[in-house]
């Protein structure tokens, strides 16, 4: 567990430096935009469940948060593999939409306006592709980061989908809305306020979950803290398996070829890495497949161990 420290956090100032000129950028509307339009949703089946994967446009992230602990050759190197330059990457953000009979089961809800202004096309993907955001009945967070939860509120206050029960995990719901979390962390100052927001306007038709609970059934909620102190993945069954991983594992390069590095934006550095080892590891042995929610487009992938770490191998 990570505890308050008297001494300023590389990591939060980091975070926070980045936070403040994004938001900025976004105030002024000088992101570039052109490249945030996605294509449509690729569809995927699994057991008796349909998974469309709808893009919610991409975030820019610089190397610092991507890769702390790489030296800055190393650095460079991964922005190069990811497409990305002088310093910053463009990473896509993946959201599953996924049909259980006649549930229809969102899990996050993108940026919406509240974050960087290449994200938050959900709501636009979902109305091209045919989806009412009415005809959604759950939508499941994995955590309560804003390019996650600032899609749960429209522009104007009201929330995107009407009908939907939405869940989140006890342990997230707890943390950001308990007395001053940023005492605990002090580097997720600037994003209490957003959780809070978008934690609270679910709060009449919210669902608290716990590890192993079933939003409908076959999806399990596996809990994976670090990243956020109630991050959870989920396990869909069915066929040979699939793990919906969230922010348990965040990029496609350094989360796989360095699974003892740090993430920039982890709560909790240390228990971030060990969840995402022992992630990562059981989907390597169990040969699970996996999406996840920042991985190159649309997200769908396997773990090969590969010497003492691993390589993520993109399926079609």
């Amino acid at each position: 567990m990570v505890h308050p420290v008297e001494i300023p956090d590389p990591f939060a100032i980091a975070r926070r430096s980045f936070l403040a000129g994004a938001a900025a950028l976004v105030a002024a509307g000088t992101l570039a935009t052109g490249r945030a339009v996605a294509a449509p949703p690729r569809r995927f089946g699994h057991g008796t469940f349909q998974i469309d994967v709808f893009s919610d446009g991409f975030i820019t992230l610089p190397d610092t948060i991507i890769a702390p602990d790489a030296a800055p050759a190393e650095r460079a190197d991964i922005i190069r593999r990811l497409g990305g330059r002088q310093g910053t990457a463009d990473i896509p953000v993946n959201i599953p939409l996924i049909r259980a009979g006649e549930a229809l089961i969102l899990v996050d809800a993108g940026s919406g306006d509240k974050f960087q202004a290449t994200a938050g096309r959900l709501r636009d993907n979902l109305l091209a592709a045919g989806v009412d955001p009415g005809a959604v009945t759950h939508v499941v967070l994995t955590h309560a980061h804003p390019d996650h939860s600032g899609g749960i509120l429209r522009p104007d206050g009201t929330l995107s989908f009407p009908n939907a029960v939405h869940h989140v995990a006890a342990a997230e719901w707890d943390f950001w809305m308990g007395p001053d979390p940023a005492a605990r962390y002090p580097g997720l100052r600037d994003f209490v306020p957003g959780a809070r927001r978008d934690l609270g306007a679910m709060a009449g038709r919210l669902v608290r979950m716990r590890d192993g609970d079933e939003p409908v059934p076959g999806l399990r909620v596996l809990a994976t803290p670090g990243h956020t102190p109630g991050h959870i993945s989920l396990e869909l069954a069915g066929d040979d398996g699939l793990l919906i991983t969230g922010d348990a594992i965040t990029n496609v390069v350094a989360s796989f070829e360095h699974p003892g590095w740090r993430f920039g934006f982890d709560t909790d550095q240390e228990q971030g890495i060990a969840t995402r080892r022992r992630l990562i590891d059981r989907a390597a042995a169990e040969k699970l497949r996996m999406l996840g929610y920042h991985w190159t487009s649309p997200g769908f992938a396997i773990a090969e161990r590969h010497g003492t770490a691993y390589r993520c191998v993109a399926l079609s």
